[in-house]
């Protein structure tokens, strides 16, 4: 591994990476899919901003860095409802189509495991339509954000233990008749709505092309995506990645850089095996990243499509929400984490042969995808006031 030193990590350690420059030339089909015309739909969509930050550029050693931000998401402090609304519309209206999206004259019970975000863009959903929510929460997730889950109406059920063992209580509980499970994780026989809800997020992306193109900028040449369980990431993959039917690779595709915890590195962990694989998960501030198996529907995209992987900490991740603060951009430490993961891989010890692997020119365009905003994280805002971060 190379050596991480630079000095917002907190203190020099070996720096988690992993590279395939090979992924450029991978190609997948594109996903057709109305997700777009959906959430254009929607009481209070509108594309959430792209911001440009010199001062980062110059800080990194870039041509131009865009960040887009998250930090209101049709009322939410994160890009999580675009795939659980697409998903709970494609679901309820397939059971309309079959004659009723109730059962025994009751309102479904939509089920979800989350870190927080997740949970709370089902919960959201849930109400706004009329149906039920059960929300498992795992060990971690702090006391506010839970608490924002139930004022959504939703059933909340604390579990002891990861966010693997979340997850699994709640597919269990939705084997109820009443209940659907709106997961954005995968497993063997578990994929259409996962499926759905990466398709949900493509709509993320579009807004990043067109907002790209109006400041003159045809495709960016690296975009860094915060990584739980991936399906963001597989989102990235697909949209990156995607060619016609019957037309040529794209020959300017960009370098996906994925980010994840220190304590929950579970996407690098499969890509340096070869094979999807499972970390045990300790305590991060990036709560919405602490997930410990990647998602069986994404890995394929990621193994073939990713160029590189990096783990950051949260030393990191809180420095980077504090720069993005002071230039004026809200985020949580997911939301941040691409930041502390670019500025890991591109300098540093190591730092030419990193840039090397990520095909970096002499002034990329660098894309940042802040998914949360500060709100999203009350335990960061509480500790960060309480303990300067150090620089």
């Amino acid at each position: 591994m190379d050596q991480e030193t630079d000095s917002r990590t907190g203190s020099a350690s070996p720096l988690p990476w992993y590279a395939r420059p090979a992924a450029r030339s991978w190609t997948c089909s594109p996903t057709p899919s109305d997700a777009r015309a959906f959430h254009a739909s929607l009481p209070g969509y509108a594309h959430t901003p792209l911001h440009e930050l010199p001062a980062l550029s110059a800080q990194l050693g870039v041509g131009r860095v865009f960040v887009k931000d998250e930090s209101a998401r049709l009322g939410l402090p994160a890009f999580k409802a675009l795939g659980a609304s697409w998903a709970i519309h494609r679901v309820l209206a397939r059971r309309a189509n079959g004659g009723s999206a109730e059962t025994g004259g009751q309102p479904l019970n939509l089920i979800a495991a989350t870190d927080g975000n997740h949970g709370r863009a089902v919960a959201r959903m849930a109400r706004q339509l009329g149906q039920r929510a059960h929300v498992f929460v795992p060990d971690g997730v702090h006391p506010v954000a839970v608490d924002a889950i139930r004022g959504e109406g939703a059933e909340v059920t604390e579990v002891a233990g990861s966010y693997d063992v979340a997850v699994r209580g709640a597919a269990d509980a939705a084997a109820a008749p009443d209940a659907v499970l709106i997961q954005d994780t995968a497993w063997e026989g578990y994929e259409e709505v996962p499926s759905l809800i990466v398709e949900g997020y493509s709509t993320l992306f579009a807004e990043i092309d067109a907002q790209l193109g109006a400041s003159g900028v045809e495709s960016p040449d690296l975009v860094a995506v915060p990584v739980g369980v991936g399906a963001l990431m597989q989102a990235a993959v697909t949209h990156y990645r995607a060619r016609p039917a019957g037309g040529p690779a794209n020959g300017d595709a960009p370098a996906l850089l994925s980010v994840e915890p220190e304590a929950a590195a579970c996407a690098l962990a499969s890509l340096r095996a070869g094979r999807l694989t499972s970390v045990p998960t300790g305590v991060t501030a990036m709560a919405g990243l602490n997930c410990g198996t990647p998602s069986a529907l994404g890995w394929p995209a990621l193994r073939d499509g990713l160029d590189a992987a990096v783990a950051v900490t949260d030393a990191a991740s809180a420095a980077a929400v504090r720069d993005l603060a002071d230039l004026g951009v809200s985020s949580g430490p997911c939301g941040a984490a691409p930041l502390a993961g670019v500025r890991a891989a591109l300098s540093g010890e190591g730092a030419a042969e990193r840039r090397a692997a990520l095909g970096v020119s002499a002034s990329p365009v660098v894309v940042l995808l802040s998914t949360e905003g500060a709100a999203a994280n009350p335990q960061l805002r509480e500790e960060t006031a309480q303990e300067p971060v150090k620089r």
